[in-house]
C-alpha cells in the first residue's frame, strides 16, 4: 500500500549525524502566517536552545530547525565539554550554511560549565524551546529550570535512571502541565507511521489476542558502554561523564539507554506495562575496560493477563546481530520494527511463520523519518497551543527499563511497584555538582569500579 510520506527517509540517525561530513538539512521554509500566532513572540519566531552538544543533541537541534511550519532559529548552546559544543555548533551551522540566520549562537550565548544549562535557557523566552540531551542522570535538574522559566521542552530518553528519580519527574511533570508546557520525550518510534498504523490494526484484532511479544538489539560494542581506565590527569568526574554510557549513575548503563525504544515500543504495542521481570546476564571478555555493563542482558517481562515479553540486549563483537521487535497474537505475527530504529517496515503475517506467502499487510515504503516527525508535532502543538506532553510515558517507560537492569543485576525478581517506591537513587545531590566535585562513583584502588554480581549482592545500592 502506499502512504503519504514528506521525505524519503535518510538512514541518518540522531546520534550517527556527528560523523557524517557535508549533511545538509532539509530546507526550512519561513511561513509564519501559516500558523496562529500563539508565540510570545511578535515575529513568531520560535528561539532554541540545545543543552548537551553531543551527537544526540546536535541531531535532535538540525531536526529543530528543519521543521517548516514557521520561523526557528538556534541561539544558545550549553556543555560541560568545550570541544562538544564547538563540534556541535559547527556541524549544525554547516547544515544550515544557506540559510542566514537559521544558527545565531555568537560566542557570547556558547556556554561551559555545570550551571551552563540556566544561561542557555536565560536566553529564551517563555514559549520558546529547550532540547536537553545531557546525560539523563541531570535530566529532572535542568527540566526544573525549564519549567520554573516557562520553556517547552524536547528532552531526550530515557528520563530517569531509578525510582526515586522516576517519581520526582513525574511530580515535577503535574507543574508543566498546570503551566501548559509543551514536553516531548525522544521516543521517537512513536511518531513512526508504520508503528501507528501497525498498533491500530493490532488493537483491532487483526493479530488476534496478543500471547507473546519479543525484542531484540545484538551487536557489538555501542557508544561509550564499554571503556577503559581513566586516563592519568583527568578528572574522575569528567571522565564518567564523557564514558556516561558506562556508569549507572549516569544513564542507567547501556542497557537503559540503549534497549529502552525496544522495550518502549513493544509495551505499546501491547497497550500495558508489564508488572514484573526476571532477568539474566553476565560480562565476558572484558580485558582492560572497567565500565558497569554487563554484554548481555536476557529480560522476561510478565503483565498483569500474563502475557509475556521477552527481550534480549548483547553488545559482543563477533555474535549474530539483531536489530528488531515482534508481537505474536491468535491469528498472527507482527513485525514492530526489523532493521534499526528506522525504517521499521512493519508488517504482519498470518500465523506465525514470517514467510512472504503469509504476509497479510506491510506498511508501504519509503517511510517518513520518525526523529524528524517528533519535531513536527512538537513544534506544531506549540504553535497551535495544544496539549502536548510525553514526560508520564517516558517516565514510564525509563522505570520499566530500569527494572529489567536490575533483575539482571540481582538476580532476583523485580516488580514494578517495588521499582517505584525504592529508595536508592544513584546520585542524590547531582544538582550542586561543580567542574571541581568529586564524582558520586568512585573507582577502588584497582582503578575499576563496582560492577554486578547476581545472587551473591542482591541489592542495587553497592553499584553506586
Amino acid at each position: 500500500m502506499s502512504n503519504q510520506s514528506k521525505t524519503p527517509e535518510s538512514q541518518d540517525t540522531r546520534r550517527g549525524f556527528i560523523k557524517a561530513t557535508g549533511t545538509v538539512a532539509a530546507a526550512a521554509t519561513f511561513a509564519a502566517t501559516a500558523a496562529p500566532q500563539v508565540h510570545a513572540a511578535e515575529d513568531n519566531t520560535i528561539q532554541v536552545a540545545l543543552v548537551g552538544c553531543g551527537g544526540r543533541g546536535t541531531g535532535a537541534a538540525v531536526n529543530a530547525l528543519s521543521v517548516d511550519n514557521g520561523p526557528i532559529k538556534l541561539v544558545a548552546m550549553a556543555d560541560v565539554f568545550p570541544k562538544n559544543l564547538e563540534r556541535s555548533q559547527k556541524n549544525i551551522s554547516n547544515a544550515f550554511k544557506d540559510q542566514e540566520g537559521k544558527v545565531d549562537v555568537p560566542e557570547e550565548r556558547q556556554f561551559v560549565d555545570f550551571d551552563a544549562y540556566k544561561k542557555a535557557m536565560d536566553v529564551l523566552r517563555p514559549g520558546d524551546v529547550v532540547i536537553l540531551a545531557t546525560p539523563p542522570a541531570f535530566r529532572w535538574v535542568h527540566f526544573s529550570y525549564a519549567i520554573e522559566k516557562g520553556l517547552n521542552v524536547f528532552m531526550e530518553k530515557p528520563v530517569t535512571v531509578d525510582g526515586p528519580t522516576t517519581v520526582r519527574i513525574m511530580e515535577l511533570n503535574k507543574k508543566a502541565k498546570e503551566k501548559n508546557l509543551k514536553v516531548a520525550v525522544g521516543l521517537m518510534c512513536r511518531h513512526c507511521k508504520a508503528r501507528q498504523e501497525l498498533f491500530e490494526r493490532i488493537q483491532g484484532g487483526e493479530i488476534g489476542e496478543i500471547n507473546m511479544l519479543r525484542a531484540y538489539r545484538m551487536a557489538g560494542p555501542t557508544g561509550t558502554a564499554a571503556c577503559g581506565p581513566k586516563p592519568e590527569g583527568t578528572s574522575e568526574l569528567m571522565y564518567q561523564i564523557a564514558n556516561f554510557h558506562g556508569f549507572l549513575w549516569l544513564s542507567g548503563g547501556a542497557v537503559s539507554d540503549f534497549l529502552i525504544h525496544n522495550i518502549d515500543e513493544t509495551c505499546w504495542m501491547k497497550n500495558d506495562w508489564p508488572v514484573k521481570v526476571h532477568a539474566s546476564g553476565g560480562r565476558h571478555y572484558r580485558g582492560d575496560d572497567v565500565d558497569q555493563n554487563f554484554d548481555s542482558y536476557a529480560m522476561e517481562y510478565t503483565f498483569a493477563d500474563g502475557t509475556k515479553m521477552y527481550i534480549g540486549g548483547r553488545t559482543m563483537p563477533g555474535c549474530r546481530s539483531e536489530f528488531a521487535s515482534y508481537a505474536h497474537g491468535s491469528k498472527g505475527m507482527a513485525v514492530i520494527s526489523t532493521a534499526s530504529h528506522t525504517p521499521a517496515k512493519s508488517r504482519i503475517y498470518r500465523g506465525q511463520v514470517a514467510d512472504k506467502a503469509n504476509l497479510a499487510w506491510e506498511f508501504g515504503q519509503p517511510e517518513p523519518n520518525p526523529y524528524q516527525l517528533e519535531w513536527d508535532d512538537l513544534i506544531a502543538a506549540i504553535r497551535e497551543d495544544s496539549e502536548y506532553n510525553e514526560v508520564d510515558r517516558g517516565a514510564m517507560a525509563s522505570i520499566v527499563t530500569s527494572m529489567g537492569r536490575m533483575a539482571a543485576h540481582t538476580g532476583q525478581e523485580i516488580t514494578l511497584d517495588q521499582m517505584m517506591a525504592h529508595k536508592h537513587e544513584f546520585a542524590p545531590g547531582i544538582d550542586k555538582l561543580t567542574l571541581d566535585s568529586p564524582a558520586p562513583l568512585q573507582a577502588g584502588d584497582d582503578g575499576r569500579y563496582p560492577i554486578p554480581l547476581p545472587g551473591i549482592v542482591k541489592k542495587q545500592e553497592y553499584l553506586s
